[in-house]
């Protein structure tokens, strides 16, 4: 129940996120004294832009998604976390075609301030991050 109930808000925030944004102006916002910075981008590519087919795409995901339903008990916030971002991304990548990222660090150091995220790819990095220390404590 606790993974999906991580996954049902992350879905949420993640939709809610995109609202929002795609009703204020499409302008570079900028917070923290430049550090992070509101972008909006259409991604048509896999992660960091890559060109995968969209069918290959859409079974990887498919199959990592039922992995980590599987293995929810091992960290069922972490699974959740990794899950609602998953479906996120997966359906708009349905719906649309592509994935709306808008987060930027252009600050940070090379190649990561090359790049866009969302709000379900942070949630994605966190669940996955949680479920491998997880693993290594076994």
């Amino acid at each position: 129940m606790l993974t999906v109930c991580t996954a049902l808000a992350v879905w949420g925030g993640c939709a809610a996120a995109r609202r929002y944004l795609d009703r204020t102006s499409r302008r570079e916002t900028e917070f923290w004294g430049g550090r992070v910075r509101l972008t909006a981008l259409w991604n048509r590519g896999a992660a960091f832009g890559l060109p995968i087919p969209e069918r290959c795409l859409s079974a990887a995901s498919g199959a990592v998604l039922a992995m980590l339903w599987c293995d929810r008990r091992r960290s069922p916030i972490g699974a959740g976390l990794a899950l609602g971002g998953g479906l996120s991304n997966l359906r708009e990548r349905f719906r649309r075609g592509r994935v709306y990222d808008y987060v930027r660090f252009p600050r940070a150091p090379r190649p990561l301030n090359c790049y866009v995220f969302n709000l379900a790819d942070f949630a994605i990095l966190t669940g996955g991050l949680i479920l491998l220390m997880r693993q290594k404590r076994r």
